[in-house]
């Protein structure tokens, strides 16, 4: 069966950097379609991020680049497997340099937490228990 992917394509001011923070956090980076200005991290079989210097990033639109550390361009929301696993992935990306968003969803059946990356980026996680997903 065909598995539809998705490329969250952001701009990041650099894009060395990024690398590292995102390896920091447990992803793996592409080298095939990995370059000075574009780095491709592998968040699963399914989702890739693709880390654009601005001006490569630019090279996909016309319209201005919004600078994601003042304006919101996008949530991006990752599902954690426990309540344990959202908190280590926030936990990591802090040490790696990301801000935790301190506001803590806490619904019992779901748990979440955010984060920034290096330029802004918001990126949520999340676990959600499965017996209430069913039903």
């Amino acid at each position: 069966m065909y598995q539809q992917m998705i490329f969250v394509n952001l701009a990041t001011d650099d894009v060395a950097a990024s690398r590292k923070f995102f390896t920091a956090l447990g992803y793996s980076i592409n080298p095939q379609f990995s370059t000075d200005d574009c780095s491709c991290v592998v968040i699963s079989d399914t989702i890739i991020a693709m880390l654009l210097g601005k001006q490569r990033y630019a090279d996909f639109t016309k319209k201005e680049i919004a600078d994601s550390r003042k304006t919101s361009e996008v949530l991006i929301c990752l599902s954690a497997e426990s309540r344990e696993k959202v908190d280590e992935l926030v936990e990591k990306a802090v040490a790696a340099g990301g801000t935790a968003n301190d506001d803590v969803q806490d619904q019992g059946f779901m748990y979440g937490r955010s984060f920034e990356d290096l330029d802004g980026h918001s990126w949520e996680v999340v676990w959600m228990d499965p017996a209430a997903v069913q039903g």
